[in-house]
């Protein structure tokens, strides 16, 4: 295939890019090749936000979507038919500063100012994003916005303040019109193939396109957010020679309930995945807001998280325990099989030459089904687990008629704990039977040591999750989550 220009609209104009590596990321050519340095680069790694910058791109009602990520680990074609925005942008014509940068002045949100611009940036978001008719947002929602966004020095009061402040100011309006006609002109009728220095990298616009490129290229490295794939070029200094990029094939995309499930593509980002999933199990809404950060969960998408197969991967337990089905491709043809059965040992997992993750089927929830999902960790926002737990149980009568259990963190991959399932089945859901399940969790996992977390730590914790879990669901008393939670109280 002959090599195309890479072409987004950034600063008010189109930029045509051919002379930059596949791995490049939006960071460094907006700073040394753009040289507009208001973004800064912090870890590198996604975890600070000082890179953050926002990502604007056609929306299937043809609207635009706009969405705050790190550039750190944004790959620079992955901007090929979108915009890019960064703190340069924030400048009013008449020279002023935006509600958002002044709202921040006022409220003396900044002292030596290195990770202000993304605290800008995922403010902006939000104002944008936010309808004039909502008010203020909440303090929680704040937090939510701004949990990828690290500040070492000015403390995050003023800067929560500032994003209440901003919306009080004289209301600085954005043409997403304007921009929908700028994005309209880039998009391809077909895919984009750039070469550059004997790298590869594909964007296929169709599931079709996707499946027949995998078929040719079964050594190439599929790339959806970036959000673990970055981090091999920026940290571990991997070459990938050859990238396959699904962010701009809208089949993955799709969320929609199909008969008595929900299915969810393998490119369907992680926000809006879990926005999905919330409206059937609102017991995930805690999981989502602690899962990762804001601008992560806005780039990186669910199927790559269950493609991943990390053994601390915080969605595969519970889907695990909700009867998850997962739905392989390769040329055209599908197969289905139980999530758990897809992980084989650490980072194995039963994908076949050829083949790629199209999505997954969660079912919903059945009549006098109870479940939770739980996560230990050291940070409340955007870290890894140490443990994360899911059960799901079914009571009829008061007694067990089903039982799913699976954890992360305790094995070499997402594991269902048979042992634990068996104690439970036809028992009354008492507390005997608690504590008799919470005794054969040993037989389900052995835990490992290491840096987030000792073996002895990890299976008491897992055993005394089991515990909150019967005192959230037990029919005599059960107790509220303000009851059990301990950050319920902060």
């Amino acid at each position: 295939m002959e090599t195309q220009a890479i072409r987004f609209f950034y600063r008010g104009r189109v930029h045509e890019v051919t002379d930059q590596a596949t791995t490049r990321t939006v960071l460094q050519y907006t700073r040394e090749d753009l040289h507009c340095t208001g973004t800064k680069e912090g870890c590198a790694e996604g975890d600070c936000g000082a890179c953050t910058v926002v990502i604007g791109e056609l929306a299937d009602d043809g609207g635009v979507a706009l969405r705050a990520v790190n550039s750190c680990i944004q790959f620079l074609p992955t901007l090929d038919g979108r915009a890019l925005f960064t703190v340069e942008d924030l400048r009013q014509a008449d020279g002023a500063l935006h509600p958002v940068q002044q709202a921040l002045v006022d409220c003396h949100g900044s002292q030596c100012g290195f990770c202000t611009p993304g605290f800008v940036m995922s403010l902006w978001a939000m104002y944008v994003n936010r309808p004039e008719a909502a008010g203020c947002p909440s303090r929680r929602e704040i937090d939510d916005v701004l949990s990828g966004n690290l500040c070492r020095c000015t403390g995050y009061r003023p800067i929560v303040d500032a994003g209440q402040q901003m919306f009080n100011l004289p209301r600085a309006e954005f043409d997403r019109a304007a921009l929908a006609k700028q994005l309209q002109a880039l998009q391809r009728g077909d895919m984009l193939s750039y070469e550059f220095d004997g790298h590869t990298f594909h964007a296929p616009r169709t599931l079709a396109e996707l499946g027949e490129l995998r078929a040719r290229f079964q050594e190439a490295r599929i790339l959806a957010g970036s959000t673990d794939v970055g981090l091999w070029v920026t940290k571990q200094f991997r070459d990938l020679k050859h990238l396959i990029y699904i962010g701009q094939v809208n089949e993955l995309r799709e969320v929609a309930r199909q008969g008595d499930a929900l299915y969810i593509g393998a490119g369907a980002l992680l926000n809006d995945a879990y926005d999905a999933l919330i409206i059937h199990y609102p017991e995930l809404a805690e999981l989502r807001q602690r899962f990762a950060s804001f601008p992560i969960r806005n780039a990186g998408t669910l199927g790559g998280n269950v493609a991943n197969g990390s053994p601390i991967g915080d969605s595969m337990p519970a889907l695990i325990a909700l009867r998850t089905q997962i739905v392989l491709h390769r040329a055209g043809v599908t197969r289905e099989m139980p999530l758990e059965d897809f992980y084989l040992a650490y980072q194995k997992t039963a994908l076949e030459a050829g083949e790629f993750v199209q999505g997954i089927r969660v079912p919903l929830p059945q009549a006098g089904q109870h479940f939770r999902t739980y996560k230990l960790a050291k940070r409340f926002d955007q870290d890894i687990s140490a443990v994360c737990a899911a059960f799901a149980v079914t009571l009829d009568g008061g007694n067990v008629t089903s039982a799913r259990v699976a954890f992360g963190g305790m094995a070499a991959t997402p594991k269902r704990g048979a042992a634990v399932e068996a104690a439970l089945v036809g028992q009354p859901w008492n507390e005997a039977t608690a504590r008799a399940a919470m005794a054969a969790l040993p037989a389900d996992y052995q835990p490992l040591s290491d840096m987030r977390a000792t073996s002895g730590y990890r299976l008491a914790g897992a055993q005394n999750l089991l515990y909150r879990f019967f005192l959230e669901t037990r029919p005599d008393a059960p107790l509220s989550a303000q009851e059990v939670n301990a950050f319920a109280f902060a």
